[in-house]
C-alpha cells in the first residue's frame, strides 16, 4: 500500500499548485523588495545637504554672500554652514538669512568676507561708476576749488 506522501509527490496536479503557490510567493517577495528599495530612494532625497538648507533660509543676495564666503574660505563656510543647517532644523532659526545678515556673521566671528561694490549714479542716461563721474567733473573744470 503506497503512502500518502509518496502519492503527493507523483500528483501532478499537486505540484502544479505547489508551482503557482511558489510562483506568488516569489511575486510578493519581488513587490515587497522594490517598495523598500523605491522608500530607501524617497529617503535619500528627503536627505538635504546642508548648504541647500541653508541655501533656502538665504534671501537678498544671500545666495551670493554664500559663494563669495565659500571661495575665499571654504572650511571656514563649511563649518559654519553645517552649524547654521543645524540650527535650522532644530528650530532654534526660523526666520529667513539676508547677504548682509550673513556677512555680519562671518565678520562677528573674525573672517572678513571681501565685497566687490561699486556705486554707480545716472549721467545723461547711462549708469556710470561714481569714481568715473568724479574724474569727469574734475578734468572738465580743473581750476575749481576742492
Amino acid at each position: 500500500m503506497p503512502s500518502k506522501e509518496h502519492d503527493q509527490k507523483d500528483d501532478p496536479d499537486i505540484a502544479l499548485i505547489k508551482a503557482r503557490k511558489m510562483k506568488e510567493l516569489w511575486k510578493k517577495a519581488a513587490l515587497e523588495k522594490s517598495k523598500a528599495i523605491q522608500k530607501e530612494d524617497e529617503q535619500k532625497r528627503r536627505t538635504r545637504t546642508d548648504e541647500q538648507i541653508v541655501s533656502d533660509f538665504l534671501y537678498d543676495r544671500g545666495e551670493e554672500a554664500l559663494k563669495l564666503a565659500e571661495s575665499q574660505f571654504p572650511a571656514q563656510t563649511r563649518a559654519i554652514v553645517k552649524r547654521l543647517a543645524d540650527l535650522i532644523k532644530s528650530g532654534e532659526i526660523q526666520q529667513r538669512i539676508s547677504g548682509g545678515e550673513l556677512l555680519m556673521l562671518f565678520r562677528s566671528i573674525g573672517i572678513s568676507v571681501r565685497v566687490d561694490t561699486t556705486i554707480k549714479i545716472e549721467d545723461h542716461g547711462k549708469l556710470v561708476s561714481f569714481s568715473d563721474k568724479l574724474k569727469k567733473v574734475n578734468e572738465e573744470d580743473p581750476n575749481k576749488e576742492k
